[in-house]
């Protein structure tokens, strides 16, 4: 941590600290502790929502479950606050493995109706459960006591104070391991994802436990603050409140986290009070009139599309001084605040001040350079030179009534470059879908070094020592060009959630010789200047070099290239003939499809045409080239 973020922590720690005994009003004092509480529930939502990009509507219920597994425990059994924070912990977690494992096969609001659906089931139970919830009477909780000494407000106060702290530094350190780094490329793209040996499932069904398991201590403290638990306290409301904390303000980052928490809890308040809620509407009037002068100015943002914006907080305010009451307009307010911050505000408070105000180049991750000299970027691959590699036989991949595949054979030598051609709509691209478990074959065999890979997800493939890039560039947009090969290398560390949270000597030592590896991988094909810049903000020919870059991250014996020159420019292929001719000089065997026939006569060893899903001819490079079938094939009639 730089020297300047350490002291600013150690001063924020230290305000916190100093609240309760600067702030006398016990009501004020209970806020801020419910901000915090919140805050934390938060820190483990935005992993799911802001990382993973699923939507979930049902941590109200993951948040309950943590709130009675500490009341339960606390008025059936007497069991202390460091048994029941645990416990609470664990089986809200629990809970949250069995609500992923259904919930995540579907994506979108049919996700959101299983999380929903989740809630409202947990409220009911919660409700109905009176042998052990006390059903609608709710149960009564005394503040939690440690060795005897029972807790006064203030030191509750310290105690929730520390757990967020806890809270922050784990969740920040998860989202800044290679843990994290999956967690973002399967919201940028799940077919690379998987295609990287990083299971889209299996991690999102992990984010989605670590969340619970947030949600569940931010319940347990919820409960013995309150001291009074009902189920009608845990119901969608207060999902839907949950949900809007993230997007208002902003996702991917823990200062959004606490502002959105702030607001959720705060905001209500502030608008049962007529004056107080002039303050706030002049307040953001100005802020907003003022920001859009600065975006204006600084070419980031068109007079239009601010217009709106402005006009309507100077109408508010206004509106503010004209009202005498707010008793009939308090949710109308609230629910236009809401909708103005979500359509003009998409990254959120946070992410709106960032991008006004600070630079949005992502901070450069750290690489020890006598490591890089020490890496081998492309390892060699297994010798054998002239063994088959792959071998598929019969290949039938059916949609519907269409043949895209029909019957095709393809046999590929260990060390050699094979490709594949043939007209748009020919089957390449299906054919290195079904080699890489995108598509599982309607029938025949695949083979590779042996075994069979019907059947295996793409994850389990990759691990194989399959690696592919994309017709259509897949990169993580959002992940810079260092980050996205060291998704590529998510199979060298075996550090588990516990050594990243304690950032154990081990991991360490896996992150470091990561970042060294993924450093050298870039200056292999000639992107080290370019390693803290954004996937997205590359060149396109870059693009393609960064994603051969990512999939040789995955020491594969086997790499698939999907039109890798297709848009490029000619110095642009000259650099990406060299780099394949160095990863063959490595011993890694290619396949590579491409509609380019000089880059396709000037590198392979034995090309292979597709014609409308059949295989029509496979040879030398120039016997291919005056195939009759392929000539046919390629320009519509015989050949003179």
């Amino acid at each position: 941590m730089k020297p300047l973020h350490l002291l600013l922590s150690i001063v924020a720690v230290a305000c916190l600290a100093a609240v309760p005994l600067g702030v006398t009003n016990t009501y004020y004092l209970h806020l801020i502790e419910t901000i915090m509480i919140y805050s934390i529930l938060l820190f483990g939502l935005d992993i799911v929502v802001g990382y993973t990009g699923q939507v979930s509507l049902g941590h109200a219920g993951l948040f309950g479950i943590g709130s009675y597994v500490a009341g339960v425990l606390f008025f059936h059994l007497q069991m202390p606050i460091w048994v029941t924070l645990p416990a609470a912990i664990v089986i809200a977690a629990a809970f949250g493995a069995v609500l992923a494992l259904p919930a995540l096969r579907v994506t979108g609001p049919y996700l959101a109706m299983v999380t929903l659906a989740f809630g409202t089931i947990i409220q009911i139970l919660i409700n109905e459960m009176t042998f052990l919830t006390e059903g609608p009477l709710g149960i009564k909780i005394s503040k939690p006591s440690i060795g005897g000494h029972i807790l006064t407000k203030s030191e509750y106060f310290w105690l929730v104070g520390a757990l967020l702290v806890i809270s922050l530094i784990v969740v920040h350190r998860i989202l800044k391991s290679h843990l994290g780094r999956s967690f973002e490329a399967l919201r940028d793209s799940p077919i690379a994802s998987d295609c990287m040996g990083v299971s889209v499932y299996r991690h999102k069904v992990i984010a989605f436990v670590i969340s619970a398991g947030f949600a569940g201590l931010a319940g347990a403290l919820y409960s013995y603050s309150e001291q009074y638990i009902s189920p009608n306290t845990y119901n969608f409301e207060l999902t839907i409140l949950f949900l809007l904390a993230i997007i208002m303000g902003g996702r991917k980052s823990r200062t959004g986290a606490l502002l959105g928490a702030s607001i959720i809890v705060l905001l209500p308040k502030m608008l049962d009070d007529i004056a107080t809620f002039r303050l706030i509407a002049l307040g953001v009037a100005i802020l907003v009139t003022v920001g859009s002068i600065v975006a204006v100015s600084k070419g980031r943002a068109e007079p239009r599309r601010l217009a709106v914006p402005v006009v309507g907080t100077i109408v508010l305010a206004i509106f503010a001084y004209w009202l005498d009451a707010l008793n009939d307009w308090r949710l109308t307010i609230f629910g236009v605040m809401i909708l103005f911050v979500v359509y003009y505000l998409p990254d959120g408070i946070v992410g709106f001040v960032r991008n006004l105000f600070f630079s949005t180049r992502r901070a450069a991750l750290s690489v020890k350079t006598d490591l890089v000299k020490a890496q081998e970027a492309v390892p060699d691959a297994v010798a054998g030179k002239g063994e088959t590699l792959l071998a598929a036989k019969g290949v039938l991949m059916q949609f519907g009534g269409l043949k895209a595949l029909n019957e095709v054979d393809l046999t590929v030598k260990r060390g050699t470059i094979h490709g594949l051609i043939g007209p748009n709509g020919s089957g390449k691209s299906t054919m290195m879908n079904v080699l890489t478990g995108i598509y599982v074959p309607t029938a025949g065999a695949v083979e590779f070094s042996g075994k069979s890979l019907v059947g295996l997800a793409p994850a389990d493939i990759a691990a194989t020592g399959i690696a592919r890039t994309f017709q259509n560039v897949q990169l993580f947009g959002e992940m810079t060009a260092l980050e996205n090969v060291l998704v590529g290398l998510h199979h060298t560390f075996t550090t588990g959630l516990a050594g990243i949270a304690l950032r154990t000597p081990k991991w360490k030592g896996e992150e470091q010789g990561a970042r060294a590896r993924a450093m050298a991988l870039l200056e292999f094909v000639g992107l080290e200047s370019l390693a803290s810049e954004e996937a997205r903000n590359l060149p396109y020919g870059k693009q393609r070099l960064l994603e051969i870059a990512r999939a040789l991250a995955l020491d594969p014996q086997l790499l698939l290239l999907d039109e890798p020159a297709a848009g490029l420019t000619a110095p642009d292929i000259v650099e990406l003939l060299a780099i394949i001719r160095k990863v063959r000089d490595h011993g890694i065997t290619l396949i590579l499809i491409e509609h380019h026939m000089d880059v396709v006569m000037g590198v392979c060893d034995t090309v292979s045409v597709l014609d409308f899903g059949q295989k029509i001819a496979e040879g030398l490079p120039n016997e291919v080239q005056s195939n009759a079938k392929v000539i046919e094939a390629y320009l519509g009639g015989a050949p003179a």
